[in-house]
C-alpha cells in the first residue's frame, strides 16, 4: 500500500520500480549530502539500506505524512539507529518535511539526531541507538495490533552485525512462539561491521536456518534489486501464521567506489571533494543546487553559534581554550592514555583483551596491533556487552587479567547486571573500559552520551572507579589498575580531544587527590599551575575550593585563572581521579579550610557531586560547622546531537560557567547567605 490519506483512504501518490530505482538514487545523494554538512556521521550502512528504504516509505507501508499518528499507520522501527540519516530521507522524500531540511543532520537542537528520537522528528516512530533493542519494540507493537484488531504491519530494519545482541535471539524466540504474522524483520546483510568482516569477528550464519528453527518464514534477497524487494515485501504481507525475515543481501557504501566494502566508512562521513565525487559516480553531479543547500546548513549553524554565544558568561577577555597568545594548551583524546598504557605493558601472558566492535575507535585494538604475536590473547566478542562481562569473569577466575571495553553507556548500563552478580558480587579482577564518557561522543547523540555511569558503577560493591583528567593520567591509571588492584575496576574517559594539564612527573596516586594551584600566566597552559599531593598541601587560605574529576578538571583549573585573574580570588582546584574510593580527607580539609565547596562533573548532576555531598555531611568536624556546598553537572535532561564542545557550554559546564558559579557562592559567603 503506498502512501494514503488516511482521512479518505485514497491513495495519494503511486511509484512504480523504475522510479523507485531512480528515487533511490537520488537519496543515496541526499545521504552524501547531509552527511558532508554534518561532518560526522555512518555513510556505509546508509548507502546500503537505502533501496530497501525507498520501496518500504515509497510504496511498501501504509502511512500518511500529513497524519503521523494515524493509529491505522504501518509501524517501522530502526534498530539499527546509526542508519538515521537513510530513515530522516526517507520521511522527507515521503513528505513529512522537507527534505532538504536533512542538511541540518546532527546539529544541535536539529530534529535529526545522530539516532532517531521519535520527540523531535515527526515520522519517526521510535527512539533507537543501542543496537538490539529493536526487534524487541516491534515484538511489543506487533502484539499490540493483535490484541486490538488492527491490521497494521510491523517492519523492524536491523544490522547483520546486530545479529551478534543477546536481546536479538530473544525478540527472534517471541515472535515465533506468539506467530506474529504481522511482523517484518529486515537484515540489512552487508556484511561488514566496525572491527572488519561479520565472518570474522562473530560469525553468525547460518542465518536463515537460525531464524527458521525459530518458527519465522524468511526471504532471502538481493537488497540493491528494486524488484526483488518489492516482490520480498509482497510475498511476506502473505505469510500467515508466523513472522517473517527478509534477509537482504545488501554492498556497505554501495554507490561511492571509495567506501563499498571498506569497513572503514561504517561510522565515517565524506569531506566535500569526496560528496562532489560520489555524487559524480551516482550520476548526480549537476542534480542538486549545492550553494543553497549548504547555505541551508551554514545558516542553521550560525543561529546555534549565536545560541550559544549568548549563552556563556562573558570576562574582560576570552578565556577560550587556545584563544590567546599565552597560556597554549595542547589537546589529545582521553583515550590514546589507554591504548598506550595496553601496548606498552601487553607482553604479560595473562592480559586478554575482549573487543566489543569499536575496538579502534576506544584503542583497546593498540594492545595487538604493533604485535602480532598478541592477537591470539585479543578476543572478537562483536556486539555482545552482556556476554562479554561475564566471558571475562570467567578469565579472571583461572588467573588471567581481562580488559574489556566499550562505550561508556553500554559498558556501564547495558551490562549492570553481569558488573553486579557475575563479576562485583564474586569479587572478580575484571577490568572495564568505559570509553567516550560525557558528551565526547558528541553528534552522535543522546542514546551514546555516557552521563549515567557513576550512578550505575559506583553503587556496586567492590568496584573501584576511575576518572582521569587528561591522556597522560589515563595511561598512569590503566598500569595502575590492572595490575596493582585485584578486583573489579573501571575506568572512565573521552573520545574527544581535551585538553593534556599533567604529564610524566605529575604526582599520581591511587584513591589519593591532587591539589592544583594556579601560580601565574605562562605561555603554556599547563606550566601555569602547581599539582601536589592533597595530603601533603598546606593551606593557602583559598576563597574556595572546586573539586571535579575526568575532563572537568582542566575546565576548573580555567575557572581558577578566570577567578584570579579578574575578580584576584585564589582557588583550590582538587582533582579527584579516584572516585571510588573516594579521598575523604581532602575533601575534609578543603571545607574546613576554603568554606566553599563546588563539584563539577561532566554528568548528571549528583553522580560524583553526592559522594562528595556524602563525605561532607558525615563528617562530624564539618557537617555542624558553615560552609557552601553547591554542585554543578547536567541538570537531569538527556543529550543533543552536536559537536563536543558545544555540548560542553550547552550543558553550562565550561570554566567560564565554573567561575561564575563560583563567584556567586563567595558573594553569598560574604553576605553570609547559606543557601541559593
Amino acid at each position: 500500500m503506498p502512501i494514503v490519506d488516511s482521512k479518505t483512504g485514497k491513495v495519494v501518490k503511486e511509484y512504480n520500480a523504475e522510479e523507485l530505482k531512480r528515487l533511490a538514487n537520488i537519496m543515496r545523494g541526499y545521504n552524501l549530502i547531509s552527511l558532508c554538512a554534518a561532518g560526522s556521521g555512518h555513510l556505509g550502512g546508509t548507502m546500503s539500506i537505502m533501496d530497501i528504504v525507498a520501496v518500504l516509505y515509497l510504496k511498501e507501508i501504509r502511512h500518511d505524512p500529513k497524519n503521523p499518528d494515524w493509529p491505522d499507520r504501518d509501524r517501522v522501527i530502526f534498530s539499527t539507529g546509526h542508519k538515521a540519516p537513510a530513515l530522516y530521507i526517507g520521511l522527507g522524500m515521503s513528505g513529512y518535511f522537507n527534505v532538504e531540511d536533512v542538511v541540518t543532520l546532527r546539529k544541535l537542537f536539529s530534529p535529526f539526531q545522530g539516532h532517531p528520537h521519535w520527540l523531535k522528528c515527526k515520522g519517526v516512530e521510535f527512539s533507537t541507538g543501542s543496537l538490539g533493542q529493536g526487534l524487541s519494540i516491534s515484538v511489543g507493537q506487533a502484539l499490540a495490533g493483535k490484541l486490538d484488531g488492527k491490521d497494521y504491519r510491523v517492519y523492524c530494519i536491523m544490522g547483520d552485525g546486530e545479529q551478534q545482541e543477546g536481546q536479538i535471539w530473544e525478540a527472534i524466540l517471541e515472535a515465533g512462539h506468539y506467530k506474529l504474522d504481522n511482523l517484518c524483520g529486515i537484515i540489512d546483510f552487508n556484511k561488514l561491521q566496525i572491527d572488519g568482516w561479520v565472518k570474522d569477528v562473530m560469525n553468525i550464519e547460518p542465518i536463515e536456518d537460525k531464524y527458521r528453527a525459530f518458527g519465522w518464514e524468511v526471504i532471502r534477497i538481493d537488497g540493491h534489486n528494486i524488484d526483488e524487494i518489492i516482490q520480498a515485501f509482497d510475498k511476506a504481507r502473505k505469510i500467515k501464521g508466523k513472522p517473517t525475515v527478509i534477509v537482504a543481501d545488501t554492498i556497505k557504501g554501495k554507490g561511492v567506489s571509495y567506501a563499498e566494502n571498506i569497513a572503514g566508512w561504517h561510522g565515517k562521513a565524506p569531506n566535500y571533494d569526496l560528496m562532489i565525487q560520489g555524487l559524480e559516480e551516482l550520476g548526480l553531479k549537476n542534480y542538486f543546487d549545492l550553494d543553497k543547500l549548504f547555505k541551508k546548513a551554514n545558516d542553521y549553524q550560525t543561529k546555534v553559534d549565536e545560541h550559544l554565544d549568548k549563552k556563556v558568561p562573558k570576562f574582560s577577555r576570552n578565556y577560550w581554550w587556545n584563544e590567546m597568545d599565552i597560556m597554549k594548551v595542547e589537546m589529545e583524546p582521553t583515550r590514546k592514555g589507554f591504548g598506550n598504557a595496553l601496548e606498552k605493558v601487553g607482553d604479560d601472558p595473562r592480559i586478554v583483551c575482549l573487543g566489543a566492535d569499536i575496538s579502534g575507535s576506544i584503542t583497546i585494538s593498540k594492545f595487538y596491533e604493533n604485535h602480532p604475536e598478541r592477537k591470539h590473547r585479543f578476543l572478537s566478542m562483536g556486539i555482545s556487552e552482556q556476554s562479554m562481562t561475564c566471558v571475562a569473569a570467567g578469565l579472571s577466575k583461572e588467573g588471567k587479567l581481562p580488559v574489556i571495553g566499550t562505550y561508556g553507556v553500554f559498558a556501564s548500563a547495558r551490562n549492570l547486571d553481569q558488573l553486579r552478580t557475575t563479576v562485583c558480587y564474586g569479587n572478580h579482577n575484571v577490568f572495564v573500559a568505559g570509553a567516550h564518557g560525557g558528551v565526547s561522543v558528541g553528534p552522535d547523540g543522546a542514546t551514546h552520551q555516557a552521563l549515567e555511569e557513576f550512578f550505575n558503577i559506583c553503587g556496586l560493591p567492590n568496584m573501584h572507579v576511575v576518572a582521569p583528567c587528561d591522556a597522560v593520567e589515563v595511561e598512569k591509571a590503566t598500569k595502575y589498575l590492572l595490575f596493582e588492584i585485584n578486583g573489579p575496576k573501571y575506568i572512565r574517559f573521552a573520545r574527544e580531544a581535551t585538553p593534556v594539564v599533567t604529564d610524566e612527573n605529575t604526582v599520581w596516586i591511587f584513591g589519593k587527590a591532587n591539589v592544583i594551584r594556579f601560580r601565574g600566566e605562562r605561555d603554556n597552559f599547563k606550566d601555569a599551575f602547581e599539582h601536589i599531593l592533597a595530603s601533603e598541601y598546606e593551606n593557602e587560605n583559598e576563597d574556595l575550593t572546586i573539586i571535579a574529576c575526568g575532563p572537568m578538571v582542566p575546565e576548573a583549573m580555567r575557572a581558577a585563572y578566570i577567578l584570579k585573574k579578574e575578580y584576584d580570588l585564589e582557588t583550590r582546584v582538587i582533582n579527584m581521579h579516584t572516585v571510588k574510593p573516594i579521598d575523604r580527607e581532602a575533601i575534609v580539609r578543603a571545607a574546613k579550610e576554603t568554606g566553599i565547596i563546588l563539584t563539577v562533573e561532566e554528568h548528571q548532576k549528583g553522580g560524583f557531586g553526592n559522594w562528595v555531598s556524602a563525605v561532607l555531611s558525615e563528617s562530624p568536624e564539618v557537617s555542624s560547622s558553615g560552609y557552601l556546598f553547591r554542585m554543578m553537572g547536567v541538570s537531569d535532561r538527556f543529550g543533543e546531537s552536536g559537536a563536543p564542545w558545544e555540548l560542553v557550554k550547552e550543558f553550562e559546564l565550561s570554566a567560564e560557567f565554573v567561575a561564575k558559579n563560583a563567584k556567586l557562592l563567595i558573594d553569598r559567603k560574604k553576605e553570609k547567605v547559606w543557601w541559593m
